[in-house]
């Protein structure tokens, strides 16, 4: 269930960077209007993460989860009535605020569900989600926007979403329990942002999210500058692309599980596969020095593979350090740090293009921040008791 609604809000994501170049000569937006459009979810999602991981750990995974998969199918589904740039805006900002409530709610249930050894490969499972979703609207989106028109193509996920709700809602969950944990009462607000495990999740959020969003809505935009390909031809490119994330996402959270499971402690393991991962990132500067489409796919796969993995290592940090209650409001607290990271980057990229038409300095930004990232956030665990 937790890959299913993953697997939805990536469609719903993905659906409009999928259309943009087409949008973008029917409606008439430039690179930076475009830019402020992403920005526009990235503010909604920073906002609402910053709320709704708390109401998450006040009402509980099945009530919340069921409330935040409904209001971001709703605001996927307005989109296809939108006929400007404001109007796109308005409507990404409201999937924004539905969207916040995901990953919150999917990493307290893992929280729930598994013990430490098993929650990064659990993790790992349902965060590829992300990445099939991204695999199925490529191939599914051109079908529906040039068989029945573009406004339909906002539709599809949203009926799936509501399917969704209704089988959650039908589940009766009785999570496992591993005896050998502690169950603590949940810190209060100012004690988490004290606290540097808060800090080096977040900061590792604010730094490596962008890259992520950046693969998400520019790539269909990349590929058809770089290399001239159209909507009917981006299918296969990035289907490649978000498969090799997909193995990324459960072969980093299966790698450090196994390490654990052989005797390496906790903290080791999730070290050592955080460092493969981000070192997957470096090879994308050199991306934008080829004419070979396929060589851009190779480093690209490598990349959104890597990241995946970290991505799945990252959330278990919360859950190995927090009590579960709390786990929802520090991936709030961390997700709001990425969205904001995120939100920046939009814009920069937006302005960057429009003014140099070059993804040169996006590439070397996204290839080298998951290895900044790391050293800090191993500062940060070294002085948290």
């Amino acid at each position: 269930m937790l890959f299913w609604a993953t697997t939805l809000a990536y469609i719903d994501r993905q659906v409009f960077s999928l259309l943009a170049p087409d949008l973008q000569s029917k409606i008439g937006w430039n690179e930076q209007q475009y830019g402020y459009m992403i920005t526009a979810f990235q503010a909604a999602y920073a906002i609402g993460l910053f709320f709704v991981g708390r109401l998450i750990d006040k009402f509980g995974t099945r009530i919340g989860y069921s409330f935040v998969v409904g209001l971001w199918g709703i605001a996927a589904a307005s989109h296809g009535l939108a006929s400007s740039a404001l109007q796109f805006g308005l409507a990404r900002f409201f999937l924004g605020i539905g969207e916040a409530g995901n990953f919150p709610a999917a990493i307290k249930t893992t929280a729930e569900w598994f013990p430490k050894k098993e929650r990064a490969f659990a993790t790992g499972i349902f965060n590829s989600g992300s990445n099939i979703g991204a695999v199925i609207a490529p191939i599914m989106v051109p079908i529906i926007a040039i068989h029945f028109g573009w406004r339909w193509a906002f539709v599809f996920s949203p009926l799936l979403g509501l399917l969704w709700i209704v089988c959650w809602l039908s589940i009766r969950r009785t999570p496992r329990v591993d005896e050998t944990e502690v169950v603590e009462e949940a810190p209060k607000w100012i004690t988490l942002l004290g606290d540097s495990g808060t800090w080096a999740f977040a900061i590792g959020k604010l730094m490596t999210d962008p890259a992520w969003w950046f693969y998400l809505y520019w790539l269909p935009k990349f590929f058809h500058s770089n290399f001239g390909l159209t909507l009917d031809k981006l299918g296969l490119p990035l289907v490649v692309i978000y498969v090799a994330a997909d193995i990324g996402s459960i072969g980093g959270g299966w790698l450090s599980s196994a390490l654990i499971g052989r005797g390496m402690n906790v903290k080791k393991a999730r070290r050592i596969a955080m460092f493969l991962c981000a070192a997957c990132a470096v090879p994308i500067l050199t991306v934008t020095n080829t004419k070979n489409v396929w060589y851009a796919v190779f480093v690209l796969s490598l990349a959104t593979a890597g990241h995946q993995g970290w991505s799945a290592n990252l959330y278990t940090l919360v859950s190995d350090i927090f009590p579960k209650k709390a786990v929802g409001s520090v991936i709030g607290i961390g997700g709001m740090a990425g969205s904001l990271g995120g939100m920046a980057f939009a814009a920069s990229a937006g302005h960057i293009l429009q003014t140099t038409g070059s993804y040169v300095t996006l590439f070397a930004m996204a290839g080298l921040t998951y290895l900044v990232a790391f050293g800090i956030i191993q500062l940060l665990q070294a002085r948290r008791r």
